[in-house]
């Protein structure tokens, strides 16, 4: 499976990630991570945490998708989009979803191409339920997770806080 389309001037691919992904794959974890908006994380985890992830992601045949932007004799990761299924008995029909993108390569339906992708490939695993949380100062990723069919479950009121600066955590789930 690979999607294509340009951006602009540039060509994206959407595929699964394969081994020679995974140090870009950092890369723009890390600088989403560094925005200090978006994710959990506030910078990636070291390298071979997100190898051995990855590794198994692919031995696993999981849904793990990157966003390819050719640079040079190169690709670069720009976005990601993963689901993460449970493992535990008697949550095995659900996965949790994860994503974002380059801060360079947003607002140009690399997000909404991805999402949609990852949620095809839950289908025919068979996943039930994806749920994802999101801080409620994240309005266009909210927006594009309602578009892809998502709705709220909850909110974890000041969830995180961070530089001083609290944020809610909203819960939202895609039911298949």
């Amino acid at each position: 499976m690979t999607a294509e389309f340009t951006v602009e001037t540039e060509v994206i691919r959407i595929l699964p990630i394969a081994e020679e992904h995974i140090e870009s794959l950092h890369r723009c974890f890390d600088a989403v991570a560094r925005e200090r908006k978006y994710l959990a994380r506030i910078q990636a985890p070291p390298l071979e945490s997100v190898r051995q992830f990855a590794l198994k992601s692919i031995e696993n045949a999981a849904i793990r998708l990157v966003a390819l932007s050719q640079e040079e004799n190169q690709a670069r990761v720009v976005g990601w989009c993963d689901i993460s299924p449970m493992e535990r008995e008697g949550f095995t029909h659900l996965g949790t979803l994860g994503m974002g993108v380059h801060k360079d390569f947003r607002r140009h339906g690399i997000g909404t191409r991805l999402i949609n992708e990852a949620i095809g490939k839950a289908k025919e695993k068979g996943l039930e339920r994806i749920e994802l949380g999101v801080f409620a100062s994240n309005t266009p990723a909210i927006k594009l997770y309602e578009k892809a069919g998502f709705v709220v479950e909850g909110v974890k009121k000041k969830a995180r806080k961070l530089d001083g600066v609290y944020d809610d955590m909203i819960q939202m789930a895609l039911f298949i």
